[in-house]
């Protein structure tokens, strides 16, 4: 596996994310190993983790996403930091960040780590 998809919404059921740009409020990953999907989402409850058995691997999640509303980003896996991720306030934009291996600390909401993944060569 050398990429995920990072997956952004707007939604939101929290009413102090409602200053985040629309569209861009929240934010969850999906990976796909070669044999099923999985999907880690960071909420403010808990993070669900979902593996999609019943769908086979070359089912297009991302696009069915995407035709749903979703923006879908491809993010390359970063695998090679020899330091840790340094400490920041625990969101959703911080956990993809750490799935993905991105260790910016300038990245804070969901527009911005778009931005990033979609200036940023794959």
């Amino acid at each position: 596996m050398d990429h995920a998809h990072v997956v952004f919404t707007g939604k939101t059921d929290l009413p102090w994310l409602r200053f985040l740009r629309p569209g861009f409020r929240h934010c969850f990953v999906l990976l796909n190993d070669g044999k099923q999907w999985l999907s880690i989402d960071p909420l403010a409850a808990h993070t669900d983790v979902q593996a999609y058995a019943h769908l086979p691997p070359s089912f297009d999640l991302p696009g069915w996403l995407a035709k749903r509303g979703h923006k879908i980003v491809k993010a390359p896996l970063r695998r090679g930091h020899k330091k840790p991720a340094p400490l920041m306030l625990f969101t959703c934009v911080e956990a993809v960040k750490r799935v993905i291996g991105l260790h910016k600390t300038s990245i804070l909401t969901p527009w911005q780590l778009y931005r990033h993944l979609t200036t940023q060569p794959i």
